[in-house]
């Protein structure tokens, strides 16, 4: 059954030497990532699955331990892996959010429980979404997600997709649903919306949901931020 879950933003801009000279502007929402990180510590898992979207031209599905990923695509050499591998190095290479999911782990030095991923099609219907949910929380007996995804880009005029007044709107569902641990309230996140507004979140937060049906699990927001117009959202479930 899912015993934790940490909710993290997925843009590479995460990663210092992607962001180069910008980097200090999340400097607060890294530090709110390594303290959601924590709480999947201490939660004691058997495993943990890195989940976040698969947006166009990556593949979704599952990710074995030890995946590599880069962020070559953005420009600079640095590398990371999907925890430690059981063998052999898998093939292939970690979807951008899994690589920035990848980079907080090691930057954590995550130690507690084996690593895999799932990365989840932006446009996975709900019901989908919330089935495979399910069956993570049935992998194991203590089973935590890392959940990466953002909320709308559609914040501000300088947004990757404009201004839209209803991403704000939007965003302050998320925020609640997110912060009291509201599986009902991820589940009913309109999916038509979260495609116009660009938030790739939505996918991965309804697998959220899916895995924390009965759990009872508490819920603490514990960032929330719009910069350069896309929503981030730092949270933790125990």
């Amino acid at each position: 059954m899912l015993v934790a879950a940490a909710v993290c933003p997925s843009p590479p801009l995460l990663v210092p030497d992607v962001a180069a000279g910008a980097a200090p502007e999340l400097d607060t929402t890294r530090t709110a990532c390594a303290e959601a990180l924590g709480v999947l510590a201490v939660s004691r898992p058997e495993v943990l699955v890195v989940v976040g979207p698969a947006r166009p031209g990556e593949r979704p599905g599952h990710h074995a331990r030890g995946t590599p990923g880069s962020f070559e695509g953005f420009g600079v050499p640095t590398r990371v892996r999907l925890g430690a591998p059981e063998g052999p190095p898998p093939e292939g290479s970690l979807p951008a959010a899994l690589a920035v999911g990848a980079w907080l782990l090691e930057r954590a030095h995550w130690s507690s429980a084996p690593v895999e991923g799932l990365a989840v099609g932006t446009g996975l219907a709900a019901g989908r979404c919330m089935e495979t949910g399910r069956g993570l929380a049935g992998r194991a007996r203590r089973v935590a997600l890392l959940v990466m995804g953002d909320g709308s880009a559609c914040r501000s005029r300088k947004a990757p997709r404009y201004l839209d007044e209803r991403a704000a709107p939007f965003d302050a569902a998320v925020a609640r649903a997110l912060g009291t641990a509201d599986t009902e309230g991820l589940a009913a996140l309109d999916e038509a919306l979260a495609r116009e507004l660009g938030a790739v979140g939505r996918a991965p937060w309804q697998v959220l949901a899916g895995a924390a049906e009965g759990a009872r699990l508490n819920g603490r927001l514990l960032h929330e931020d719009a910069p350069y117009g896309v929503g981030y959202f730092v949270a933790a479930w125990s």
